[in-house]
């Protein structure tokens, strides 16, 4: 629920761009900028609020966190301008990543090792769920009685998930050896940066298509306005699949299937210009660059792996590096088509940008690979 409600309010706001900006009084560009001004509380807020909540019991972190998120979107539903607009998104953004993170790290604890990114993905569902229902909803809504409906709809999403982590989420006490210096550890360990470095290049490839997916079913696909949501819930549908059948592969191999994903996905992402020109084609498409949308519930697990003692910040900053990927991705696929590489150019960038991320995750591999190979090695020195 958690997950539906952050994914609603993350995605529907960009379709509910033309209302309120015409509604504040300022025009579309402006308006987007209310966009990134979430995308900010998302990076600046993951650290920020996992580090300030280290000394909390994890079920309390969860209902805090959801309580801010509440609270921003139900200031962003009754915003009398535009700046006032720009602050409430900022401020709503920034539980998001922490709470992720830690409603992950929850999950996880309840089940053996084996199952742990088959637990993630089923939290990642309420984001890919939102991408199907939650946004055609908000969107219907706003368009029926008004945008600011649609971020209370999102506050109330907010509060009956405080009541469900109250209800149902296990009530264990906060580790007394936690601190925020621990935490800051994570900061320190080179297969952190990596891992949350394939998640920010290898990630924005699936956002470069994403962003200008209904200007691609416009300019090149020529499907009428009402065929467009349709292909877009197609994407959604990818991302929802994808994060229920990855992670059974990915709990018998994590690394190799982050390989595979990063690899897929830039296989999918270079035939998509291929495919755009016909509408079953390009849904068939966006359907298949979906499914390499479960990266993020594979690398949230990796990053359990490589933080150590300092498990709260690093998953918490999964969501920084993906936001990260959110601003890479649109911004290097505009720059294409700005150059006049025409409007499926994304999909050739986001296929290199996924092959940064596989460079990356191949400095990974190869930087565990050497560790396990030192520890046989000191450990025959020290006998």
């Amino acid at each position: 629920m958690g997950g539906f409600a952050i994914g609603t309010t993350e995605f529907a706001t960009m379709s509910l761009l033309p209302a309120f900006a015409q509604s504040l009084g300022i025009d579309a560009p402006t308006a987007g900028h209310v966009i990134s001004a979430y995308a900010l509380g998302v990076v600046v807020g993951a650290p920020v609020m996992a580090v300030l909540g280290a000394r909390l019991a994890r079920r309390t972190q969860l209902i805090l966190l959801m309580a801010m998120f509440s609270v921003g979107n139900a200031l962003s539903a009754v915003a009398p301008d535009y700046h006032w607009m720009l602050l409430f998104r900022f401020l709503s953004g920034l539980p998001h990543g922490a709470y992720f993170g830690i409603a992950a790290l929850t999950a996880a604890s309840l089940v053996p090792a084996h199952r742990r990114t088959l637990v993630v993905g089923r939290i990642f569902l309420g984001l890919t769920c939102a991408t199907v229902i939650g946004v055609p909803l908000a969107n219907w809504l706003g368009q029926a009685v008004g945008w600011r409906w649609s971020f209370g709809l999102v506050a109330a999403l907010g509060v009956l998930t405080m009541t469900c982590v109250r209800l149902f989420a296990p009530s264990t006490p906060a580790d007394p050896s936690a601190s925020p210096l621990r935490e800051l550890g994570a900061l320190t360990r080179l297969q952190v940066w990596l891992t949350l470095g394939i998640g920010a290049v290898g990630f924005g490839g699936l956002f470069a298509v994403y962003t200008y997916l209904a200007d691609i079913l416009a300019q090149v696909t020529h499907v009428s306005a009402s065929t467009a949501p349709l292909v877009l819930s197609v994407f959604g549908l990818g991302l929802t699949a994808g994060n229920m059948v990855v992670p059974l592969f990915a709990d018998r191999a994590l690394m190799r299937t982050a390989g595979v994903l990063l690899l897929w996905s830039a296989a999918m992402l270079a035939l998509f210009p291929l495919m755009a020109g016909n509408v079953w084609a390009i849904s068939l498409s966006v359907f298949l660059i979906g499914l390499g949308g479960s990266l993020a519930t594979v690398l949230q697990t990796r990053l359990m792996d490589v933080a150590e003692d300092a498990q709260s910040l690093a998953a918490a900053l999964n969501h920084s590096a993906f936001n990260m990927a959110n601003a890479l991705g649109p911004f290097l696929g505009g720059l294409a088509i700005a150059a006049g590489h025409g409007w499926t150019s994304p999909g050739w960038v986001g296929s290199l940008l996924a092959l940064g991320g596989f460079a990356l995750w191949a400095a990974s591999a190869a930087l565990a690979r050497k560790g396990r190979r030192a520890v046989p090695a000191a450990g025959d020195t020290a006998r």
